[in-house]
């Protein structure tokens, strides 16, 4: 089983900005200011970006020193099923750019296809195909604002199979064809 997620420090970034509960647990925000750490979905007050760490466990970040926010109560596990959904969540992270069926996930993390597919959308209110190709989205929302590809290059480094899957769902996510999300963040970078 995958134990380690593959986001930069930039993606991990924008999780905490959106206050993304999926990706609790799977990784933990430190400042070093406060010497306290949160949740992704934290909703105190963000810190400085410079004053950011981030850890994939809570080990890690309690012998760096840190303690656990009072408000979000990270070290607190919520549910019994939090384990396989952080696992599933993990081998998604790593593994978006695969074509991957719910039979490929949930042989991973050893479940059955309906156990996994039932306990997922009970935790985090998504199938993993939903969340798949939210994550998918994601990174090619990053893409589109950090790298100069071509839309079909973005489309299959983010993992889409093919270029009218990638559009569709792309537009469905964002309200907006890559395109046009690409040009109204670099009409956002020419204003600043």
């Amino acid at each position: 089983m995958v134990s380690h997620i593959n986001f930069t420090f930039e993606e991990m970034w924008e999780k905490i900005i959106a206050c993304d509960q999926s990706y609790d647990g799977i990784f933990y925000t430190a400042v070093k200011t406060t010497k306290i750490y949160c949740r992704p979905s934290c909703k105190s007050r963000k810190p400085k970006k410079t004053n950011v760490e981030f850890y994939y466990n809570r080990y890690e970040v309690e012998q760096a020193g840190y303690r656990a926010c009072k408000r979000c109560q990270p070290e607190v596990e919520h549910s019994p099923q939090v384990g396989l959904v952080r696992s599933v969540i993990t081998f998604l992270v790593n593994n978006y750019k695969q074509k991957l069926e719910l039979h490929d996930i949930a042989m991973e993390v050893g479940v059955s296809a309906c156990y996994l597919e039932r306990v997922f959308k009970q935790e985090t209110s998504e199938t993993p195909r939903s969340y798949l190709e939210k994550l998918r989205v994601e990174k090619a929302a990053y893409l589109l604002k950090n790298m100069n590809l071509t839309n079909l290059d973005v489309c299959y480094e983010s993992g889409f199979q093919s270029p009218s899957n990638f559009y569709r769902v792309f537009r469905r996510l964002k309200n907006c064809s890559p395109s046009e999300y690409r040009a109204k963040w670099s009409s956002k970078e020419t204003e600043l």
